[in-house]
C-alpha cells in the first residue's frame, strides 16, 4: 500500500523534498512506516527517534495501523527559547 508523507523543518532538510509516497505492507504500523522511513534515510535516525507522528491530521501512536492513501506527518520537537 502506499501512504503519503509530509516532512517538515529538520526531516525536510534531511530528505531535501516536502512530501513523497512511501510504499509499505498492508496493515503496516505507524512505527514500521518509520523504520521504513529510517532504512531509505539512515540520516533520519535520530531526528525520528523524537518524533510525534500524526495519521490524518490526528496524533497517532506507534501502533496506529495505516491505511492506503493515510497521510502520515513526523513531527519534530519545537525549538524555542
Amino acid at each position: 500500500m502506499q501512504v503519503h508523507v509530509r516532512y517538515f523543518a529538520a526531516l525536510r532538510e534531511k530528505v531535501g523534498r516536502d512530501t513523497e509516497d512511501l510504499s509499505i505492507p498492508a496493515e503496516a504500523t505507524v512505527d514500521q512506516a518509520r523504520a521504513a522511513l529510517i532504512e531509505r534515510y539512515p540520516q533520519l535516525a535520530s531526528t525520528l527517534a523524537g518524533c510525534a507522528a500524526a495519521v490524518n491530521r490526528a496524533y497517532a501512536s506507534a501502533e496506529t495501523s495505516l491505511a492506503d492513501g493515510d497521510e502520515l506527518v513526523f513531527i519534530p520537537p519545537l525549538g524555542g527559547g
